[in-house]
């Protein structure tokens, strides 16, 4: 009589070298997610500081000169985004490195761990306005971190004896379980921490509570207006840059990875150092003063010839020179260190904001709204002719009158220069570089700017001609920038287009090339066109 045979399980598979790296690499990244999320988490239901951002901030801190305008160069006002990215990628691209040492040589790869964890807390503690506190997340989440990974080691090593076993015991035995049981652990953990994670630093990076605040906020009446922008300030000319930019489009370039959020109702500004009388005015005593609006242009030194790191806009704000005169600086005093909440501090000429005739304010407005958080909510800087690495410190806190042997701005011992005075420039806006352009009348126009002095003329060369001058907008102030518009008779074939400024006081902008650093950029805006 037949008798029915039962199946056998089939026999495990032992895991290889190269895939028990690869699970243990899995492993870290997990550890390396948990942490982060957990510390991510920590610190935003306390207030505290995220450990990631806190050593991206060292990391630019301490990048070379160069490191910063290369950045830009490439990314603009993307470069934040890019430097959270690459410094995740990094951190993931270690954290492989700790499981893959932690089994093969245990416990280095704990030491490697406990190496980059002693990096966040050095970098969390050495940023500015921190007390010990903020090493808390860090440490919450280092110690469910290394809890993970110890468990997943433990996980990974018993699939690994199980598989090894011969025969297997049976068709859904111990390797399937045990497969399933690390696998399970390590990309449930890790997904679920990504998630929760992202969301706690989109929910911090959107500084809700503060903005909120802001939103509710009523910003008083100028005691001093503006002068009204005709409609001729503002060409209607498909391309070009409107002549106020919206908050919303405005530049945006400063060196907080995680934009900083300052209670309006505890804010502060201390003017002191080599004064006769230190001072502190609150946000509630600056909105009482005699606010007054200025349309000003801001640029960052970084920007490239035809960049897009400037705009312009209307402020609302207190002249810094009446406060510098209520504090009396001292003879001898020739700069003011101005810092941020952030760390972030610019070294301003002390004549520049004492100039009667400079707009140098404290800025609690931007085009009729409260600043907007990224731009310094609730008060920043804002002085016209002078780059913003020098002058333009957002969410300021403190401004100490002192010298320039004394004291450095941020970026003046990373290779930049100390004194910053923008330069005359012009840029197209349109058409573009690289486009194709139909026969007949083109109209190219664009912005250039001379701040204190102003444009008496912009003119348009076409390949190797003549400079032909452009129509000018109608000037509205000295200190914001200038359109302007030449009506071209296209004719087919390959063109280049070049513009160039002349300033009031009869400077010709120049055409030698020179690099943003030390002190920003120099040479004639080029583009290339194709007419058929």
């Amino acid at each position: 009589m037949d008798t029915a045979q039962k199946p056998t399980a089939p026999a495990p598979t032992p895991l290889t070298e190269r895939q028990l790296d690869l699970f243990a690499a899995l492993a870290g990244v997990t550890t390396a997610l948990v942490t982060l999320g957990v510390s991510a988490v920590v610190g935003l239901l306390f207030g505290l500081s995220n450990p990631l951002i806190a050593v991206g901030s060292l990391a630019i801190d301490l990048a070379p000169p160069g490191v910063k305008s290369f950045v830009i160069s490439i990314f603009g006002t993307n470069d934040k985004v890019f430097i959270v990215v690459l410094l995740f990628v990094l951190v993931l691209v270690l954290a492989m490195g700790v499981g893959i040492l932690q089994r093969r040589l245990p416990p280095f790869g704990i030491t490697l761990f406990l190496i980059v964890v002693l990096i966040a807390v050095v970098a969390t503690l050495t940023r500015a306005n921190v007390m010990l506190a903020d090493a808390l997340p860090t440490v919450a989440g280092t110690i469910l971190g290394l809890l993970l990974l110890r468990t997943l080691m433990r996980r990974l090593e018993l699939w690994r004896q199980v598989a090894s076993q011969k025969p297997a015991k049976s068709k859904a035995g111990l390797p399937l379980f045990e497969r399933r049981s690390f696998l399970q652990l390590a990309l449930g953990y890790g997904a679920a921490a990504l998630v929760v994670g992202a969301g706690a630093q989109l929910v911090t990076s959107t500084s809700t509570a503060v903005s909120a605040v802001r939103k509710k906020l009523t910003l008083p009446k100028p005691a001093t207006t503006a002068p009204p922008i005709p409609a001729s300030a503002d060409l209607t000319i498909p391309g070009i840059s409107p002549y106020i930019v919206p908050a919303s489009q405005f530049y945006r370039i400063d060196t907080a990875l995680s934009v900083p959020s300052v209670d309006p109702d505890t804010w502060k500004l201390r003017i002191g150092g080599m004064v006769e009388k230190p001072i502190e005015i609150t946000l509630a005593e600056l909105l009482k003063l005699p606010l007054e609006e200025h349309i000003v242009t801001l640029t960052c030194v970084s920007q490239e010839v035809g960049g897009n790191l400037i705009g312009n806009a209307l402020w609302l704000g207190y002249p810094i020179r009446k406060l510098l005169a209520r504090a009396k600086p001292k003879p001898g005093a020739d700069m003011v260190l101005s810092t941020s909440i952030d760390g972030f501090t610019a070294g301003t000429p002390l004549a520049v904001l004492q100039d009667s005739g400079t707009a140098a304010i404290l800025a609690v407005g931007m085009n009729g709204k409260p600043l907007p958080v990224e731009h310094g909510f609730p008060v920043r800087m804002v002085v016209p002719g002078l780059y913003g690495y020098v002058s333009a410190t957002k969410w300021v806190v403190d401004m100490k009158v002192t010298t320039f042997a004394k004291d450095q701005g941020y970026w003046t011992p990373r290779g930049w220069s100390a004194k910053g005075p923008v330069k005359l420039s012009s840029r197209i806006d349109t058409p573009q570089d690289g486009r194709n352009l139909g026969l007949g009348t083109v109209a190219i126009a664009g912005v250039a700017w001379y701040q204190h002095k102003g444009i008496a003329r912009v003119q348009v060369r076409i390949d190797d001609g003549t400079w032909q001058d452009a129509t000018l907008a109608t000037v509205v102030t000295v200190d914001s920038w200038l359109q302007w518009t030449y009506a071209w008779a296209a004719k087919k074939g390959k063109h280049t287009i070049t513009v160039r400024a002349v300033g009031s006081d009869g400077d010709v902008q120049t055409a030698a090339l020179a690099d943003p650093a030390p002190n920003g950029s120099t040479g004639l805006h080029t583009i290339q066109v194709s007419v058929s």
